[in-house]
């Protein structure tokens, strides 16, 4: 009888003891079982995330839209794929005048200008003959047989074909900027002075 209760007392404080090594192990913090707090999971700091868009420069202006890393022969779809150069020059000769002349209307001809108005402290900081920019190398599309293309966020789209008196490279070599004259906007060539190309804007 001896015996028995000898072994059923060591049994006794086995269980006791792997009992209170189990509660113990339960009270470690990082262990939430039997803690009314639940744990704080331990996460890496993301690094912060640049809020800014993509930007090309070019005479001091805000370009908006994809960056590219290569040559893009004068075009780069809104996709982001670069267009060849032979793609984009038909789309260009598709939207040239015969007779420029002829062709041409402004806003007021057209009806007046019912687009997307830039709000007029962003087109003082991006706009205007003091921005100027190169069409080469933007986001272009052409929509309708007309040139399209992104600019400061804002996708440009050529409403009048352009003069015959332009050179067939016009969009890659020459600098142009948009402006507003009171009835709409209209996009020139700072090599062609005084030469409107109606525009609308939009997102």
């Amino acid at each position: 009888m001896k015996h028995a209760s000898v072994i059923s007392a060591t049994i006794l404080s086995l269980l006791l003891g792997a009992t209170a090594i189990a509660g113990a192990q339960e009270n470690r913090p990082g262990n939430d079982r039997g803690n009314s707090k639940p744990a704080q999971q331990s996460q890496k700091p993301r690094p912060a995330q640049s809020q800014a868009r993509p930007q090309q420069t070019y005479g001091g202006a805000f370009h908006g839209g994809v960056q590219v890393s290569g040559p893009t022969y004068g075009g780069v779809h809104h996709s982001g794929v670069p267009q060849h150069q032979g793609q984009v020059h038909d789309g260009f000769m598709q939207s040239r005048a015969g007779s420029w002349k002829d062709e041409h209307q402004d806003w007021t001809h057209r009806g007046g200008y019912n687009g997307y108005r830039i709000p007029d402290a962003r087109f003082r900081m991006y706009f205007g003959h003091d921005h100027f920019f190169r069409i080469y190398g933007l986001p272009l599309v052409f929509v309708g047989g007309m040139p399209r293309f992104q600019y400061d966020g804002y996708w440009v789209t050529l409403m009048d074909p352009w003069p015959e008196s332009w050179g067939p490279n016009w969009y890659q070599t020459d600098d142009v900027y948009l402006d507003n004259t009171g009835d709409g906007y209209y996009l020139y060539n700072r090599n062609y002075p005084g030469v409107p190309i109606a525009v609308t804007v939009s997102f």
